[in-house]
């Protein structure tokens, strides 16, 4: 098992006096439910639950509290995510049962001023300590294709800031996010990086997959990180508020930088906003959509807003105990087995996200 990942290093590393003011900081009380309805004659069940990470140094989590009818205790998984396991055999008193954590989260934002002089080429001992952040995932395919389009990309680039600029920008260029056309551009159900490579479009988990892939075939240690964003506009609803992904990605000397290329592609150049897709735009971003913002482009490269929460990291998890699935693809909600066999999320368990943002 790895350590548990220390993320946001970039924001304490090197923050750049460039940046005016401050990072922002934002509170919120959270409650995160995972709803389930045992099928009738079901033998066992088992259950894993994403919980806000303690090691993600972009925020502070406290007064966390676990509500369950059956027995349960926090664990690590191959990434060094906790996770919270619940086993039982079944029947229940009930076949409808929910778990609830609660905590409250302060986020600070991550203004790292990313800054290609600070850095160089990673060296031999470099790409040694990260091989596990420059290797494929099942749905992150480094395939010969991706490895001649990386390249065609960074061209003779070495410094991994540049190339990653780089890899931002063609992404930004070449991919649609779905929302902007939902009637014709569509999502894969798993963040998969050949499906956004294909079809030119994808949410934030397939921009995220095929940036990660582009960026390990040139050699940049990159990991995902899967969350979600607080936005206003869902502040003390009672609905979910869903989950979001983004990237970090190594460069010597400097650490870890964060980036949300999803995000950005929102705000990049102009498209249609109508009834069908407006609350879906909106929602896609931290703090609503007001027309392309060039400055916010730029910005997620690099910088990250408050408004979020992390609650794993990585691709292909091996959890504890393991599940009869093998590894994991991620891990931003829940994954629940029943006599050993997948259950369907919307039809045996449902999520529930909501917060309340405190004011200071």
């Amino acid at each position: 098992m790895k350590t548990a990942p220390i993320l946001g290093l970039a924001a304490i590393a090197f923050a750049s006096p460039a940046l005016a003011g401050e990072p922002a900081r934002a509170s919120f009380d959270v409650r995160h439910e995972i709803q389930v309805k045992v099928p009738d004659g079901s033998k066992k069940l088992q259950m894993w639950m994403a919980l806000p990470q303690d090691s993600d140094v972009a925020q502070k989590i406290s007064d966390l509290k676990i509500e369950a009818p059956i027995k349960h205790e926090v664990k690590r998984d191959s990434e060094g995510n906790q996770v919270l396991y619940l086993e039982s055999d079944l029947p229940l008193k009930s076949p409808d049962f929910s778990v609830v954590a609660t905590f409250k989260v302060t986020r600070s934002e991550l203004k790292s001023g990313v800054d290609a002089e600070k850095t160089r080429a990673l060296n031999d001992a470099e790409r040694k300590e990260h091989a596990h952040d420059l290797q494929a995932n099942q749905n992150v395919v480094i395939s010969d294709d991706v490895k001649k389009l990386s390249a065609d990309i960074v061209k003779d680039e070495k410094n991994p800031v540049k190339q990653a600029r780089a890899l931002y920008d063609w992404t930004l260029k070449n991919i649609d996010y779905w929302v902007k056309d939902p009637a014709n551009k569509k999502a894969s159900p798993v963040g998969s990086s050949e499906y956004c490579l294909t079809t030119k479009t994808g949410n934030y988990t397939d921009f995220h997959s095929l940036w990660a892939a582009l960026a390990r075939a040139s050699g940049i240690p990159t990991r995902i990180v899967y969350g979600s964003l607080f936005k206003p506009e869902l502040d003390g609803q009672d609905t979910d508020a869903s989950y979001h992904c983004w990237i970090e990605f190594f460069a010597p000397q400097i650490g870890w930088v964060p980036l949300d290329v999803a995000v950005a592609d929102i705000y990049d150049g102009t498209f249609t906003v109508n009834k069908d897709n407006e609350t879906m735009v909106r929602r896609t971003t931290a703090d609503g959509y007001r027309g392309p913002e060039p400055e916010k482009v730029n910005y997620y490269f690099g910088n990250l807003d408050d408004r979020r929460v992390t609650w794993s990291v990585g691709r292909d998890l091996v959890l504890d105990p393991k599940p009869a699935c093998g590894t994991l693809n991620a891990l931003p909600k829940a994954y629940i087995e029943i006599d050993g066999k997948p259950a369907a999320e919307k039809t045996v368990w449902t999520r529930k996200l909501t917060y309340k943002e405190l004011k200071s």
